[in-house]
């Protein structure tokens, strides 16, 4: 069992290449609309997704509550599918929620700027200057989106385990690679450790909702993170007392744990306009 995750330039076959691994290899295929369905399931309304939806949110929207809460609802959308493994995750920032999972396979896709304007001529009939206007603003809104939730940029090879140049590798090149390269990096061992850890993850992420939309409370970028029998919350409140109830709900909320905080309190913090 493994968990595939797939970071990709407009137009570098990305969508294409996912397919059919998920046929090749019998997985489920989670695509953008799959993970977009399941954010407003969690109680993001559209008009509040596309302002976030890997893209690069203005800098009001990048300061509005909205933006936590919809990284909240994409971070468990990622969790839930990832826990049922053998599964297929494209974009979103995938790669990075799943960075310490143990059986997760990281791929980029990417491809020369020529061969992606050509593409894109082909399968819209668009011209040229049509094409590159695509990919520049597909590139500064993918770009844009990492920054701004996961602070890290985007083409960094260091978070993949290989990254694929589908200029000059087709389809089925890239499933035949991508097939043998599972096989050598996942195993028994890997599976184990990562069906633990999600599973781990995604009670701490389950105890973050509960914080942030039962109780409400404004802790700006709230985090959970579960080592052992031992919950850290990490965050930034503007009282202690804030910080404090954080610590008494989640304690009732993880019974056999011990909770401690890491919130930053700081006086006259105004989390959000």
């Amino acid at each position: 069992m493994a968990v595939i995750t797939i970071s990709r330039q407009v137009a570098a076959l990305g969508d294409e290449i996912a397919a059919a691994l998920a046929k090749e290899l019998g997985y489920a295929f989670i695509d953008r609309q799959k993970i977009e369905k399941r954010i407003m399931e969690l109680g993001i309304p559209e008009e509040k997704l596309k302002k976030y939806d890997e893209r690069k949110p203005g800098f009001f929207a990048s300061l509005a509550k909205d933006r936590d809460e919809y990284l909240d609802c994409l971070q468990t959308a990622v969790l839930e599918a990832a826990a049922r493994n053998n599964c297929i995750l494209i974009g979103r920032g995938a790669y990075v929620i799943l960075d310490e999972v143990p059986n997760r396979l990281a791929l980029r896709f990417i491809s020369p700027n020529s061969v992606r304007i050509e593409r894109l001529q082909r399968e819209f009939s668009w011209n040229g200057k049509q094409a590159q206007a695509r990919i520049s603003e597909s590139d500064a809104n993918r770009a844009g989106f990492h920054k701004s939730f996961f602070n890290i940029a985007q083409e960094d090879p260091s978070y993949f385990h290989a990254v694929l140049n589908t200029g000059l590798l087709d389809v089925d090149g890239a499933v035949r690679f991508i097939s043998r390269l599972l096989k050598e990096v996942i195993d028994e061992k890997r599976e184990t450790a990562g069906t633990a850890k999600l599973a781990e993850m995604l009670t701490a992420q389950e105890l973050v909702n509960t914080l942030v939309f039962e109780h409400r409370l404004n802790v700006s970028f709230l985090r959970a993170s579960i080592h052992g029998s031992t919950v850290t919350l990490q965050g930034v409140a503007d009282s202690s007392a804030l910080a404090e109830r954080a610590v008494a709900i989640a304690k009732t909320k993880m019974p056999g744990y011990t909770v401690e905080s890491a919130i930053s309190a700081v006086q006259d913090f105004r989390a959000y306009p």
